[in-house]
C-alpha cells in the first residue's frame, strides 16, 4: 500500500510539474486584464483586418477562401486565418482582435484601433494603381481623430497623454514603396529618380517624420518591422516581368538597404525623443529562420490557394471561392504574396518573444510592453 501511494504521489507530481511548464511556456495569457490597456496597428496587408473593405479598391479580399480558418470567415484578411497582429494581441492578454478603423466606434477605441490598409505605404503613391488604400499619412490622420475621441473620453488631453503612453503601438509597413512602386518601372517614376541606396535613405527619412509624428500624438512604446524578401516564386515571376534587372539581388540590395537604416532610425528616436521606446523587429531574419528550419521551404514555390488572376496587374490573390489547399499549415504562403496562418504564428512568437539576439533591436515587444 505505501509503495502505491507513493508511485501515485510521484505520478501526481510529474503531472503538476508537466502542465506548470505548460503553463509558463504558452505565450497565450489566460488573465483577464491585457498587458498594457490598449493596441494600436499600423501598417499594410500583412496586417489589414478589414479596412479596405469599403475602399474603392482592387485590393481587398473580403471573400472566400481568404478566412476560410478564420471563425468569422473572410473579414478583409490576407490570410487563411489569423494576421501577425491577431497573434500579437492574444500574446498581449486580449481577449478579443483589435477592431479595424472602419468599424471601430465608442468605448472599443480605448483598447486600441486598426488602421492598417492593403496597398498601403509609406509614400502616398505608393500602391495607387490598384486602388484607394489608406498611406500611413492617411493611417495617422485617422488615429489623430481617434486620439482626439479618447481625449474627450477621458477628460482632458493630459490624461489621455498619460493613458496612451503605456499602449503598444505596432508599426509594419514599407513594402508596398518597393513592390507597388519603386519595382514597377513602367508605372512609377521613383526608379528612375533614385538610386537603391538614395531611394533607401528618402524612405527612412520619410518614415522617421511619420513616426515622430505618432510620438506626438501619445505613442511612447512603438515596434517598427523591418520589410521580408521575396520568397513565393509565383510573386517572383510577376514582379520580375517588369523589372528587367537581375531581379532576385536586385531587390534583395534594395530592401536590405531600407531595413539597415531601420535600426539606427529606431535608436536614434528612443534617444532624441522625449519618453520614447522605439524597437526593430528583424523580420527578414525570423523569417528566414523559420523557412528554413520549419519544412515550409518545401511548398514555397506554389500558394495554397487559386492565384490565375484577378483583373489586377498581378495575378496575385486567391481566386473568389476558388480551390484551396487542405494541409493549409505546410503551406509557407496562402495567396501568392502573403503567408499561411502557420508562419504567422510562428513569426509572431518570436516578434514577442525573441528567440535569437538577432530578432530584436534592443529588446522584444513582450520586454515592451512591461516597460
Amino acid at each position: 500500500m505505501a509503495c502505491s501511494l507513493k508511485i501515485s504521489s510521484w505520478k501526481l507530481l510529474i503531472v503538476f510539474l508537466l502542465a506548470s511548464n505548460s503553463q509558463h511556456d504558452d505565450l497565450y495569457y489566460a488573465d483577464a486584464k491585457p498587458q498594457v490597456p490598449c493596441f494600436f496597428i499600423f501598417g499594410d496587408s500583412i496586417a489589414d483586418n478589414g479596412n479596405n473593405n469599403n475602399l474603392n479598391t482592387t485590393i481587398k479580399i473580403n471573400y472566400l477562401p481568404y478566412g476560410i480558418d478564420f471563425p468569422e470567415g473572410a473579414t478583409g484578411r490576407f490570410t487563411n486565418g489569423r494576421t501577425p497582429m491577431d497573434f500579437l494581441a492574444e500574446f498581449m492578454g486580449f481577449d478579443h482582435y483589435i477592431p479595424p478603423f472602419a468599424t471601430a466606434n465608442g468605448s472599443d477605441i480605448l483598447e486600441g484601433v486598426n488602421y492598417a490598409s492593403g496597398g498601403a505605404g509609406i509614400r502616398n503613391e505608393s500602391g495607387q494603381f490598384g486602388g484607394d488604400r489608406m498611406s500611413m499619412n492617411r493611417q495617422l490622420e485617422n488615429h489623430k481623430t481617434t486620439v482626439s475621441r479618447i481625449i474627450k473620453m477621458l477628460g482632458n488631453r493630459e490624461q489621455a497623454m498619460e493613458y496612451l503612453s503605456k499602449c503598444i503601438y505596432a508599426v509594419a509597413i514599407g513594402g508596398n514603396d518597393y513592390f507597388n512602386n519603386y519595382f514597377i518601372p513602367i508605372i512609377y517614376p521613383t526608379n528612375a529618380q533614385f538610386t537603391p541606396s538614395q531611394y533607401a535613405t528618402v524612405l527612412n527619412q520619410q518614415f522617421s517624420q511619420q513616426l515622430k509624428t505618432l510620438h506626438k500624438y501619445g505613442a511612447r512604446k512603438v515596434a517598427v518591422y523591418g520589410q521580408d524578401m521575396p520568397r513565393c516564386t509565383l510573386f517572383l515571376k510577376s514582379i520580375c516581368a517588369f523589372n528587367t534587372a537581375s531581379c532576385m539581388a536586385y531587390m534583395t540590395n534594395a530592401i536590405t538597404l531600407f531595413n539597415d537604416g531601420l535600426k539606427p532610425m529606431v535608436a536614434g528616436l528612443s534617444h532624441s525623443l522625449p519618453d520614447a521606446n522605439f524597437i526593430y523587429i528583424n523580420y527578414t531574419g525570423i523569417m528566414t529562420s523559420i523557412f528554413n528550419s520549419q519544412g515550409f521551404n518545401k511548398n514555397i514555390n506554389f500558394p495554397c490557394c487559386q492565384v490565375t488572376g484577378t483583373g489586377n496587374i498581378f495575378p496575385l490573390n486567391c481566386n473568389r471561392h476558388g480551390y484551396v489547399c487542405r494541409n493549409r499549415s505546410q503551406y509557407a504562403f496562402f495567396d501568392a504574396v502573403h503567408p499561411t496562418e502557420a508562419v504567422y504564428e510562428l513569426q509572431t512568437r518570436r516578434t514577442y518573444r525573441a528567440e535569437s539576439p538577432t530578432d530584436s533591436y534592443p529588446f522584444d515587444i513582450e520586454h515592451l510592453a512591461k516597460l
